[in-house]
């Protein structure tokens, strides 16, 4: 992996962030058109959100750019967003993500639904600019360790993975 520093996230505590998000998008609008997630990623905070916010229309938009799982490479669209939600530019729609990275996603799915409101759990500064609400701003050089990546195993000290 390109990154230093590892952020490893436990079940516990991204449905404690995927909850908090939610209470911040229960705050922006009530009606929620519907959820468009971006696969993989946004699949298990779309769920979570969709539960806290009563909403039931659940839609995917499959991109992949994680090729060999730690390098981005060039973006796919494997499927794209129903023809319906697109009406009105994505206007009452809430995309979900877990992560903004370096931010190209995000800017293609945004392209697809210019008015839809952006959200994702987790954000680096490089993508942060195009998503409307976060919850947790992390380095551009961390990577994070999702709960679905995990197994249980050793975790060294941070003392010992600090050069110097």
């Amino acid at each position: 992996m390109t990154s230093e520093k590892s952020f490893p996230v436990s079940w516990d505590q991204f449905h404690r962030d995927a909850r908090a998000l939610a209470w911040r998008l229960a705050g922006v609008r009530e009606d929620w058109k519907a959820i468009v997630c971006i696969t993989r990623g946004g699949l298990v905070p779309a769920a979570i959100i969709a539960r806290e916010l009563g909403t039931r229309l659940i839609e995917t938009v499959c991109v992949a750019s994680y090729h060999a799982y730690d390098t981005q490479g060039e973006l796919q669209v494997l499927k794209g967003i129903a023809p319906e939600l697109k009406q009105h530019e994505g206007d009452g729609i809430l995309i979900i993500d877990d992560l903004t990275d370096t931010g190209k996603t995000a800017a293609l799915v945004r392209a697809m639904l210019p008015k839809a409101h952006f959200a994702t759990v987790y954000a680096k500064p490089k993508g942060r600019p195009l998503v409307d609400t976060f919850i947790t701003e992390v380095s551009q050089d961390t990577w994070i360790f999702f709960p679905w990546d995990l197994g249980l195993s050793f975790q060294a000290p941070i003392s010992k993975n600090v050069a110097g």
